[in-house]
C-alpha cells in the first residue's frame, strides 16, 4: 500500500513537472534549434546515469526494448519541440493530452481489441475540443499538426513501456539506452537539417540542463518505476493533469492571453481524457463481473 502510495506522488510530480516544460521549451527555442536541444538534453540525461549501469553485467542488455522507446520518444519530442516554434504552449499542452485517445487506437492496431462506445464517444468529444482549441480546420497550424504526431507517439510510448517495465526489464539500462538513442536521433535529424548544435545564450543552457535532469531524468525514470505499482485506470487519470498544469503555466507565467473558446476547446480535450479512463475501468469491472459470473456458474 505504502509503495502505490509513493508511486502515486511520483506519477503526480511527473504530470506536473511535464506540464511545466511547455512554457520553458518554447521560451528556449530562441537561442537553440529543436532537434539539437533534444540530442542534447537527452544526452545529459544518460551521461547522468552512466555511472549506476557502467559496472553492471550485460551492459547492453534490453538495447533492443530500448530502441523501440526511443523511436517513439524521439518522434514525440522532436515533432512537440519544433511544433512549440508555431502554436502556442497552452495549445500543444493540450493536443498533447490526445495521447489517451489514441491508445485505444493502437490497441486495436496492434492487438485487435476493439474500442468500446464510451471510447468512441471519447475520442468524438476530443475531436470537438480540438476544433475549438485551434479554430477549426481552416486555422490549425504546423505546430498544432507536429504536435498532434506528439500525442501519437506518446500513446504508443507508453504503451511499450508498460509492457516492457511490466516484463521484468532493468528499468535503469533501458532509460539510459532509451536515452542515448534518442539523443543520437535527434543528432541525425540535426546534421539531416544543416543545423548546428549551438546554444547562443546561458538562459537556453539552464533551460536544456532543467530538462534534461527534471521532466527527462527523473520524471522518466520516476514513470517506468510506478507503473510497475500503479492502476493503469490510476496512471491515465493522473495523467490528464499534464495538459491543465502546461495551460496553468501558459497563462501564468508564460503571459500567453486567456481565450475563452481556447479555453473551452482544452476543457473539452481535458474532459474526453476523463471520460475515456472511466470507460476503462468500466470496461474492467464488466469483465470482472463476467468472470465471477461464470466462476459461479460454472
Amino acid at each position: 500500500m505504502f509503495t502505490k502510495k509513493i508511486a502515486d506522488i511520483g506519477l503526480f510530480y511527473c504530470a506536473f513537472i511535464w506540464g511545466s516544460t511547455f512554457v520553458v521549451t518554447k521560451y528556449a527555442l530562441n537561442s537553440v534549434d529543436p532537434s539539437a536541444m533534444v540530442a542534447i538534453r537527452f544526452f545529459v540525461s544518460a551521461l547522468a546515469l552512466l555511472p549506476f549501469i557502467i559496472g553492471k553485467k550485460d551492459f547492453f542488455a534490453h538495447a533492443k526494448e530500448a530502441f523501440v522507446l526511443s523511436f517513439f520518444l524521439a518522434s514525440l519530442y522532436l515533432t512537440q519541440t519544433a511544433g512549440l516554434l508555431y502554436t502556442t504552449a497552452s495549445n500543444s499542452g493540450f493536443i498533447t493530452g490526445l495521447f489517451i485517445i489514441f491508445i485505444p487506437v493502437f490497441l486495436f492496431v496492434f492487438k485487435k481489441e476493439k474500442p468500446g462506445l464510451v471510447e468512441l464517444m471519447a475520442s468524438l468529444v476530443a475531436i470537438a475540443g480540438m476544433w475549438f482549441l485551434t479554430g477549426g480546420i481552416s486555422r490549425i497550424n504546423r505546430g498544432d499538426i507536429l504536435t498532434l504526431i506528439a500525442a501519437m507517439s506518446y500513446s504508443a510510448h507508453l504503451i511499450f513501456t508498460d509492457k516492457y517495465v511490466k516484463s521484468g526489464y532493468d528499468i535503469t539500462k533501458l532509460a539510459f539506452h532509451q536515452f542515448w538513442m534518442v539523443g543520437a536521433i535527434a543528432s541525425v535529424s540535426v546534421f539531416l537539417t544543416g543545423k548546428t548544435f549551438h546554444v547562443s545564450n546561458l538562459n537556453g543552457w539552464l533551460v536544456i540542463l532543467f530538462l534534461a535532469f527534471f521532466p527527462t531524468l527523473s520524471a522518466f525514470f520516476i514513470q517506468m518505476n510506478a507503473q510497475k505499482y500503479s492502476d493503469p485506470f490510476k496512471v491515465g487519470i493522473i495523467f490528464t493533469l499534464e495538459p491543465v498544469f502546461a495551460a496553468a503555466f501558459a497563462w501564468t507565467v508564460g503571459g500567453e492571453d486567456f481565450l475563452a473558446v481556447k479555453a473551452f476547446g482544452g476543457f473539452l480535450i481535458f474532459s474526453a481524457m476523463l471520460i475515456n479512463e472511466f470507460g476503462k475501468l468500466k470496461q474492467k469491472e464488466i469483465k470482472k463481473s463476467g468472470g465471477m459470473n461464470e466462476e459461479y456458474n460454472g
